[in-house]
């Protein structure tokens, strides 16, 4: 781990606190992976034995219903740590970690979660802000299911996932990931044949660019009256 520099840490909030040689430490302890895109990091319901932190690419989490349905909960970006679930005293995961395109990351045995949160200061006070903030975006999720329509949902989902992860191209903002209308679907509790009629209405319409895997939204004031957002 001697040829990761600790300035990949520096900046991320759970470790902008500390000092070099802690970082240094930090990563000493950890284990660096690449998935490909695709690979379940872990599986929901797995006994947590490690506690991760994204370099690099997105992770999508998914839980499975009670009917054995897959529902994508939301998308974490890179520079945050995920598979806390020692956090919020379980020892095994709430959900699944997939990986939305190639990632990168370091991994950390769940022991020593209790002796970093003792030992670093703002470590746990950061951790319980990254989790206070997926839980608000989880609860978003569930009010509009109960009280959006569909064509509102579909964009507000688009837009959180602009806000989140989007880079400006020619013409728009992209996702920064691969993301189906399939994907789109699981997130918005709707159909992939409404999902697939609303972007191509809105394709038509010039408010959204989508290719295999990826969507640039080309009107994004559009998107935003269309999510209801603005009323």
């Amino acid at each position: 781990m001697a040829r990761l520099d600790e300035s990949l840490l520096t900046g991320l909030p759970p470790f902008s606190r500390l000092e070099r040689s802690q970082i240094r430490a930090i990563l000493d302890q950890a284990t660096s992976r690449r998935y490909d895109e695709g690979t379940a990091v872990f599986r929901e319901g797995m006994p947590a034995e490690r506690f991760y932190l994204l370099l690099d690419g997105t992770i999508r989490v998914v839980r499975t219903t009670e009917t054995g349905e897959q529902v994508i909960a939301l998308h974490i970006p890179p520079g945050q740590l995920f598979g806390i679930a020692p956090a919020i005293g379980r020892d095994s995961y709430p959900a699944s970690a997939i990986c939305a395109a190639e990632c990168l990351a370091l991994s950390w045995p769940v022991r020593l979660w209790s002796g970093f949160s003792a030992a670093y200061d703002g470590f746990a006070t950061e951790s319980y802000k990254t989790l206070g903030g997926r839980l608000g975006e989880f609860q978003a999720r569930v009010t509009d299911l109960a009280t959006k329509a569909v064509e509102q949902r579909v964009a507000s989902a688009l837009l959180r996932m602009v806000n989140q992860s989007g880079r400006k191209v020619e013409g728009g903002i992209e996702i920064a990931f691969p993301i189906t209308r399939a994907n789109i679907s699981e997130m918005t509790g709707t159909t992939l044949h409404t999902v697939s009629r609303l972007l191509s209405a809105w394709e038509k319409q010039g408010i959204v660019r989508s290719t295999r895997k990826h969507i640039t939204v080309t009107e994004p004031h559009q998107l935003v009256l269309l999510s209801g957002a603005a009323g």
